[in-house]
């Protein structure tokens, strides 16, 4: 029997591996069902988003999400695919980052208690805590072999021989303390299903192995592909590290810019996974964009859906307003509207010069342009530029003669200068 869930998470390629019987139990009744999110910062990164979506669709779809922050294992470290142990947390920051992360949670899932399928955070730290090593290994320990566990993709790869540093006990106890969540999780709120990304599976399937052995219950898993982009490199990262929800560590503008700038394949794989847009109003835009690629109509909707999603409207429209400076018909409001930050990541890249302040106050169109900067390359240059009306300062038309002020700058130390529709230079008063 098909699950409307699966079939609906299947074509928006979000579907790797699925247990058998997982799409029966999802079609018979509200399933209660949890993903694990990795507490070593207070604030999710868009690597999260997929488990986050997967949980959205199931509470979408009548289904109870429990969001796992994982407390305990996140003091541990997990082997799958990585290989460097964990820094580990003092209960303080951990605490800390529960907090953050479920007020981020609030604006994908419901935690409304009133409703039968209420999203609910926990936290195994709460129940691993008082556990103690005699009473793990003597409880837990003996119902999974060791022949079992050395058989896991993640412990191969870590044993075999392009392995240099090993594997810790702690990090191959791992798929036994997340086996126990889920056992634990299984008692305690009756969830029969564990969501998590591919590389996942073998700790996931761990899980079902132990409520099986310990409970004689059945409980069920599927995974959803690793996203990678076109050019195999990962995803989410950039140059200065990862793409952050909480906009103190990525701003909505480079948030939105990030989606912006996907290339055309992978803005089509990604529309599917990180928007609730429907198949007929994906498959639409998806036909416009191969009839006109370069307005990018793909990449557009992609970057609007996901920022107002996580940021909303009025950051979103911030942030487009942002984007057009460069390329569109901006003004000197405009400017002075943005942030330090963005104004300088907008003009990321354009060539710049620091003058001294007393320098620059008093300076005239030549001073500026010509003398203090080297923008244009003489006096007769500029002379040039003024009488075919292309120099801006700040994204004004220069007209006459000026003499800058204090009042000119933005953000109290720049000027922008600009001769026709791309050429910058930014001057900064230090």
């Amino acid at each position: 029997m098909a699950s409307a869930l699966i079939e609906e998470l299947q074509w928006r390629g979000m579907v790797h591996d699925i247990m058998p019987g997982t799409e029966e139990q999802l079609e018979k009744e509200s399933t209660t069902a949890y993903v694990g999110i990795d507490p070593t910062a207070d604030s999710l990164h868009i690597g999260h988003l997929v488990s986050v979506m997967l949980l959205k669709h199931l509470q979408l779809h009548g289904h109870k999400p429990l969001a796992l922050v994982g407390g305990a294992t996140g003091m541990i470290g997990d082997p799958s695919g990585k290989s460097k142990e964990r820094n580990l947390l003092n209960e303080e920051q951990l605490r800390h980052n529960e907090a953050c992360l479920k007020e981020q949670l609030k604006r994908f899932l419901d935690f409304d208690q009133s409703e039968p399928n209420a999203a609910e955070l926990v936290n195994n730290y709460d129940w691993m805590k008082e556990f103690s090593f005699l009473e793990f290994i003597r409880d837990i320990g003996k119902h999974i072999t060791v022949n079992y566990m050395m058989a896991k993709d993640s412990v191969k790869k870590r044993l075999g021989s392009e392995s240099k540093e090993g594997m810790s006990f702690t990090e191959f106890t791992y798929q036994l303390v997340q086996g126990y969540d889920f056992l634990h999780l299984y008692r305690e709120k009756n969830c029969r299903l564990q969501m998590g990304g591919s590389d996942q599976w073998g700790n996931i399937t761990t899980g079902t192995e132990m409520i099986r052995r310990m409970e004689q219950g059945e409980a069920f898993a599927f995974t959803c592909p690793l996203i990678t982009k076109a050019d195999g490199s990962k995803f989410g990262k950039t140059e200065s590290g990862n793409v952050w929800l909480d906009k103190k560590l990525t701003s909505p503008y480079k948030f939105y810019q990030f989606w912006l700038n996907t290339s055309d394949e992978d803005a089509e794989k990604y529309i599917k996974i990180f928007t609730l847009l429907k198949r007929e109003e994906i498959e639409k835009i998806v036909s416009e964009h191969k009839e006109a690629p370069g307005r990018r109509a793909l990449q557009k909707k992609l970057a609007e859906e996901v920022t107002i999603m996580v940021h909303g409207e009025e950051d979103l429209q911030a942030a487009i307003e942002a984007s057009n400076i460069l390329f569109g018909k901006a003004t000197e409001e405009s400017l002075r509207k943005l942030s330090e930050e963005d104004f300088l990541s907008v003009f990321e890249g354009v060539p710049q010069t620091e003058i001294p302040r007393n320098e620059i106050i008093g300076s005239n169109e030549y001073d500026l342009f010509s003398g203090k900067t080297d923008f244009l390359k003489s006096n007769g240059e500029v002379r040039r530029a003024l009488k075919e009306n292309s120099l801006q300062l700040n994204k004004e038309k220069i007209k006459g003669e000026i003499s800058i002020s204090d009042d000119n700058l933005i953000n109290d130390k720049y000027l922008l200068l600009q001769r026709g529709k791309k050429n910058y230079f930014l001057v900064i008063a230090k």
